[in-house]
């Protein structure tokens, strides 16, 4: 890290103060980020002077930002911490892209670690949540996970290193404070060692995980199937595993579902059930689960015009529009129309209730959702199937599948769909 460009995230306590210290003493290259969040009226202000002059004393770079956190937290129904968090965490990550820092530094330390298992094990968790806060975390480091908070004090003393106390820290107003001061005296009472015992069981628990993600890594070869970047899993293969449910937990965690009897009911459910998280949906569909990304629905609902001079559009899919004299082999990725025959602007949509087509090769007209359902089309099949339509709405062409015979005329126009 010597030789990189850092950021140290610093409040003004104890451990980000020691941390600062430490590497303004061994030469780093180090500037300072500090987050006013403007919870504890004059004692936030006094805490970024307290920074700043700390920062103009050793003559680092200092970056600060006073936030509203109380408005961010209502907005977004976040506990004041959640808010904080995600607030700090955001501002860290633009500072690093606007000024080419390659890490950033927070001074997160053991008691810290033990606090977050507890409230963890307190709200139920899985494996992961048992496993502590990650020595690195992408460009976020921690150096001081080792390190006791006890070791961390006496550090300061010794070297006479002065500190802002936040009194909030001795309230017991949050879980994490309950925990720390009427939870962890008592487990220390019963083991005097406890954070050793901790640190043991933590690496313990660690060996274990990455068992389990040499597992998964072998699983999913066997269940999962990458179809045009979507995502399917095999429910007979799921089904036939030792525990479905907690496979499933395992393969789905990082895409933030909560409702985990739900997801395992998908396994028996008729198909078109759907479980929603923040980002993703799970389907279920016949005999797979098809995983995809949330906002693929809002997308659907878009339509497209395409003016007459149209020679090619590459959203929302790829078409190439083609003036021809005749027509040759067709193929379900291209259709030949008479131009004189479709009212333009043309327009690309999806499928509405009501939409007929009027199929070559077939006698009168039939109802789109009839050929889907004829054609055994999927749920997801159907949302990612465009129509080309005319100006009047009317269907020229199931983009990829069947065209209408009421615009074939000339056949002077050629549409190509490419993949």
């Amino acid at each position: 890290l010597k030789e990189k460009k850092i950021l140290i995230a610093i409040s003004g306590g104890l451990d980000s103060v020691v941390l600062f210290h430490l590497l303004n003493n061994l030469k780093y290259n180090i500037s300072l980020a500090h987050c006013n969040f403007q919870l504890r009226d004059k004692e936030s202000d006094l805490d970024e002077i307290f920074v700043k002059n700390l920062s103009e004393t050793n003559s680092n770079q200092i970056y600060t930002k006073k936030i509203d956190t109380n408005k961010y937290a209502l907005q977004h129904k976040f506990s004041i911490q959640i808010a904080a968090r995600e607030l700090r965490y955001n501002w860290f990550q633009q500072l690093i892209e606007t000024n080419n820092f390659e890490y950033v530094l927070t001074a997160h330390h053991a008691d810290d670690n033990f606090e977050t298992f507890m409230i963890n094990l307190s709200r139920g968790s899985g494996l992961d949540g048992f496993t502590g806060i990650p020595k690195m975390n992408g460009n976020i480091i921690r150096p001081l996970l080792p390190f006791s908070r006890e070791e961390i004090h006496q550090y300061a003393l010794e070297n006479k290193i002065e500190w802002r106390e936040d009194k909030s820290n001795a309230s017991i107003k949050y879980t994490r404070n309950k925990i720390r001061h009427q939870v962890i005296p008592i487990l220390k009472e019963i083991n005097p060692s406890l954070l050793d015992s901790f640190l043991k069981s933590l690496r313990n628990l660690k060996e274990s995980q990455q068992i389990v993600k040499d597992k998964i890594a072998d699983i999913s070869q066997f269940v999962i199937e990458e179809d045009n970047q979507i995502t399917k899993i095999n429910i007979d293969k799921i089904k036939q595993l030792s525990n479905p449910k907690a496979y499933l937990y395992q393969l789905l965690q990082k895409f933030n579902f909560t409702e985990w009897d739900d997801v395992t009911d998908l396994l028996d459910a008729q198909s078109g059930k759907q479980v929603f998280s923040d980002s993703h949906r799970l389907l279920k569909d016949r005999q797979y689960l098809i995983l995809t990304e949330k906002n693929t629905t809002d997308f659907n609902k878009k339509s497209y015009q395409i003016v007459k001079s149209t020679l090619m559009i590459e959203e929302p899919i790829h078409l190439i529009f083609e003036n021809v004299k005749e027509s040759k082999t067709q193929n379900k990725n291209s259709i030949y129309i008479d131009k004189d025959l479709v009212e333009f602007p043309l327009k690309l949509r999806k499928w509405e209730v009501g939409d007929y087509i009027y199929p070559i090769g077939m006698k009168g007209k039939k109802k789109i959702s009839k050929y889907y359902k004829d054609e055994k089309f999927s749920l997801l099949e159907k949302e990612n199937t465009w129509l080309l339509c005319n100006t009047k709405n009317e269907v020229i062409w199931i983009v990829g599948h069947r065209q209408d015979r009421r615009f074939v005329g000339n056949q002077n126009l050629k549409v190509t769909l490419k993949s």
